[in-house]
């Protein structure tokens, strides 16, 4: 499904600022995996994410997905291959626009668009429906302007906007971060009926290794740019926080990686 091959990326080459984000990387993922990501600040775990969506262009190597190199594709064709929640719940939504609004910009992904275009009764059945299943009241306020919502509501929006249109790869940048706690187990649940689900390919980025350890199915840490434990099957069904603290040395990290 994904393949990153050698792929190399320096922020500020040639100056005092100079920083090696990405340091050979090499990574696969198959068809339905559900990959958690975590490392320490400066680990090259967000930097990884916006190699694959096109934020930034890699030095060398390759990125392929479904067969596809994406190296020379621009950031919005990438995105229709791609779904992605940020850290922040304001971002990947219209503040001024309609719950329903928003939702037909992410139906309508890769699709002529255009100001012609009305939602229809049966693109309204499928939004309610939809929103439904968040469990959230949000499809009795299908008018309401995204930007009266809480950060949850706003997150769990952007998150089903993200999978509207089932995506190639589903990209979570800590998006349950800036949660108060309850809220964040809430989203997280929802991510993990989504990509059941619709059996996503997905990669999940976090700070909290005790969710790193209870979702997906393989679990990654990153370190200088590069993978350096990839664990999955039994071995990450039978793993603790404290395992990965002792066996893999990062009594540094204690303060970056949330228990």
């Amino acid at each position: 499904m994904l393949k990153l091959k050698d792929v190399y990326k320096t922020f500020n080459r040639g100056t005092v600022n100079e920083k090696k984000a990405i340091d050979g990387l090499n990574l696969t993922l198959e068809d339905g995996d559900f990959v958690t990501v975590i490392g320490g600040n400066g680990a090259g775990k967000s930097t990884t994410l916006n190699l694959i969506a096109g934020v930034f262009p890699v030095d060398s190597g390759k990125i392929v997905l479904n067969g596809l190199t994406l190296n020379n594709l621009p950031e919005h064709k990438r995105a229709r291959f791609l779904g992605r929640v940020f850290q922040d719940p304001m971002r990947g939504t219209a503040a001024t626009m309609g719950i329903e609004e928003n939702l037909a910009l992410a139906y309508r992904r890769g699709k002529m668009r255009g100001l012609s275009y009305g939602i229809t009764n049966e693109e309204r059945k499928i939004y309610r429906e939809r929103l439904a299943t968040l469990g959230l009241g949000l499809e009795d306020r299908m008018t309401s302007k995204v930007g009266l919502l809480s950060g949850g509501q706003r997150q769990a929006l952007t998150l089903l906007m993200a999978t509207l249109q089932k995506p190639d790869l589903l990209l979570l940048d800590e998006h349950t971060a800036a949660l108060d706690p309850k809220t964040a187990d809430k989203v997280l649940q929802l991510t993990e009926e989504i990509v059941a689900r619709d059996k996503l390919t997905t990669l999940m980025v976090t700070h909290n290794m005790k969710n790193a350890i209870q979702y997906g199915n393989r679990l990654i840490m990153m370190d200088a740019g590069k993978v350096v434990v990839d664990i999955r099957g039994e071995e990450k069904k039978n793993l603790t926080v404290r395992d990965l603290l002792e066996k893999f040395n990062i009594e540094n990290d204690r303060m970056l990686l949330s228990e």
